[in-house]
Formats: structure tokens, C-alpha cells, sequence
């Protein structure tokens, strides 16, 4: 397996490690409902090292960059991050990302890691004018630091005034304890929060000045248990799930970031086609009314038919109940619906309810 360059310092505070896509990371540390509530109530750090970063630059970037994504780019300030979808040119999804914008000629593309590489060769595949485009994962380490406290954290690190920094915005070349640092406010949790990049031999020393810096707000090192248990509340998805080769981000609840009326990108003749046919499947949340714990892939069922399957399903922390995401048809996908959801060849019952489950606290 991969490591990032903060391996050892799992080690150090026993961090339970797994095979996370191909990287040895800690899935948690104390117990992932403690961590969970950590970043709910005070603030949490995660380790993102193991994510992609890829850089665009050149000419013709913003234009390059425009026919591959779903979004537009084009309206973003300096400083600014869009997230997006790209696409096959049948609608399915590639990846989803963020696209950080130094200038039009300078870009930032941050990608899930488990597609790093095959993010890269499609981009590559459909390069084109004055641009160059470059993996430049291994010289970054990246960290997370989110929840309500985080900010007061960070601040005591920095001379810049955090609160410039607006949601999905970033600046570069901050000095945080004498390394260069792009701090964005964005994050993966549906807390305020911050994500830090910056040179990958740093990553150590980072680590460990945040988490001193950090222990009178209550900071704690937080798994990708917790990771996926927040970002599932406040129903962001994730590649491989929510979204998928075989999923379109309309499908998905993503139409916020399809652009369907800018000039052409790849997949948008497919995605108009089922936009004004009108989506068979949607992603919808649900209930459980019946003791048990919905998972990944099992099968829904309304009216005696299997009408599509669980995409994530958890016990909630913050809600204490079991609730998950659904991808079904459409028909069947109104607030209230009753369905059944096979779990170990025993269909319970659930109800179809409102997303997100957390209201999301992000800094407006």
C-alpha cells in the first residue's frame, strides 16, 4: 500500500490502519462516533495527503479546462474554486473535483485519489491548444482541519485574517509556522473548516504543530471512518457511490453544477437528452422504520419490485438514527414514500425523507 508522509504519525497515535484504494491510512484513532462528534461540536484533522492534485496552465487553460468539466469555470474570480463533475460523452461520471483558479492561465485541479491516474490520462487524452498539464500529487501533503473551532485554531498559526478567506476560496503562500501553505475554505464534512496544501516533506511537522496548536478547542485526530460518516450526513457524495462510470450527476442531485447552457463540453449532448426526457433514477435519502443498517449495494424494493439499491447507509451520530441514500426511480421517489430494503434476505421497511440529514455549516 501507499503512504502518505504522515504514515508514521498514525502509527505514533495508533491509528487503526486499513486499505483505503490502494493507501494505508487510519479509518480512526479513538473510536469514530467520538471523532465524528468531535467535528460536529469542536474540530477534527484529518489527513487528505493521499488525494490528487493536478495543475493546468497556459493560454488556452480556462477554455481546456471549460470543455471537460460540467460547470463554468469561466465566472470564477482569482482565488476561487468551482466544484464540478466531468464526464464521459455518455453522461457517466469520470470524477468529481475542485478547480482552484490562481488566473486564466493557472490552475489547480484537486481529484479523488483512487482516480488520480486515470483522471490524469483523460485529461491528458483530451488535451488540446496552448496548455500543460501535470500530476503533481506526490509533491503535496494535505490536511483537513474542520468543524466549528477550527477556524480560532488556525488563527493562532497565521497573520492573515482568516475571515477573508469566504467559503470555496483560498489563498497561497500563507505561512503557517514557517511553511508556504495554500489554505482553502472548503472541506468534505458539512462543517466549516479548512484544507491545507503544502510540501509533501512538511507533512509531519504540519500535522503536529496543528494538533498542539489546537488542544485547548478540543482538537483531535480524526479517520476516514469519521470522514465518511460527516461527509454522508450532509449527503456530499462520493465517487464510487453517489456517483459513478454508470451514474450521471443528474441522476446524482448535481445538476447545480451542469452547465448545461454554456458552450459545448463533453457529455452535454447527452445530458440534455436526459434532462428534457426526464430522469428515470433519482438519489433519494430514506429511513429506516424497521430495525436494521442499510449498506452499500443492498437492494430496494416498493410494491414487490426491485426499483434500485442503497448507494451509502449508516447509523447517523448526529441523528441517531439509520438512514441512507438511495438511488431508485424516480416514480417511487417522493418525501414519504414507503419502501423495503433487503437486508440479509429480510425486506424492512423505510421511508423516503428530505436531504441533506445535517444542515450544513458552512461560513457564509
Amino acid at each position: 500500500m501507499k503512504q502518505t508522509p504522515l504514515y508514521e504519525n498514525h502509527l505514533e497515535l495508533k491509528g487503526k490502519i486499513i486499505d483505503f484504494g490502494g493507501w494505508a491510512l487510519p479509518v480512526e484513532y479513538t473510536g469514530i462516533l467520538a471523532e465524528h462528534e468531535a467535528v460536529r461540536t469542536k474540530a477534527g484533522l484529518f489527513d487528505v495527503s493521499h488525494m490528487g492534485e493536478i495543475t493546468v496552465k497556459g493560454q488556452d487553460a480556462e477554455r481546456y479546462i471549460q470543455a471537460i468539466v460540467t460547470n463554468d469555470i469561466t465566472v470564477l474570480t482569482d482565488n476561487q474554486i468551482a466544484y464540478t463533475t466531468m464526464c464521459y460523452p455518455d453522461g457517466g461520471v469520470v470524477d468529481d473535483l475542485l478547480v482552484y483558479k490562481n488566473n486564466n492561465e493557472d490552475y489547480l485541479l484537486v481529484v479523488n485519489a483512487s482516480n488520480t491516474d486515470k483522471d490524469y490520462e483523460w485529461f491528458k487524452k483530451n488535451e488540446f491548444g496552448n496548455v500543460t498539464v501535470e500530476n503533481v500529487s506526490e509533491k503535496y501533503a494535505q490536511l483537513a482541519l474542520q468543524g466549528p473551532n477550527a477556524q480560532d485554531i488556525l488563527q493562532k498559526l497565521v497573520t492573515e485574517d482568516l475571515n477573508k478567506i469566504e467559503f470555496y476560496h483560498f489563498l497561497d503562500n500563507i505561512d503557517v509556522g514557517g511553511m508556504k501553505t495554500l489554505v482553502s475554505r472548503t472541506g468534505y464534512t458539512g462543517e466549516d473548516g479548512f484544507e491545507l496544501y503544502f510540501a509533501s516533506e512538511d507533512g509531519p511537522k504540519m500535522w503536529n504543530l496543528l494538533l498542539e496548536a489546537g488542544k485547548e478547542e478540543g482538537l483531535v485526530p480524526a479517520g476516514l471512518g469519521a470522514r465518511d460518516t460527516l461527509r454522508f450526513e450532509a449527503c456530499l457524495p462520493l465517487y464510487g457511490h453517489e456517483i459513478d462510470r454508470d451514474i450521471t450527476p443528474l441522476e446524482a442531485g448535481l445538476g447545480f453544477c451542469v452547465k448545461l447552457a454554456k458552450d459545448d463540453f463533453i457529455g452535454k449532448e447527452s445530458l440534455a437528452e436526459q434532462k428534457a426526457a426526464g430522469l428515470k433514477r433519482k438519489l433519494v435519502g430514506f429511513e429506516m422504520v424497521d430495525r436494521g443498517i442499510p449498506r452499500s449495494h443492498y437492494e430496494v424494493y416498493a410494491d414487490g419490485n426491485k426499483i434500485g439499491y442503497v448507494t451509502t447507509g449508516s447509523f447517523s451520530p448526529t441523528l441517531k438514527k439509520n438512514i441512507g441514500l438511495a438511488l431508485i426511480e424516480t416514480v417511487y421517489a417522493k418525501e414519504g414514500t414507503e419502501i423495503e430494503i433487503a437486508v440479509r434476505n429480510r425486506k424492512l421497511k423505510a421511508a423516503v425523507i428530505k436531504k441533506p440529514f445535517y444542515t450544513k455549516k458552512y461560513k457564509k
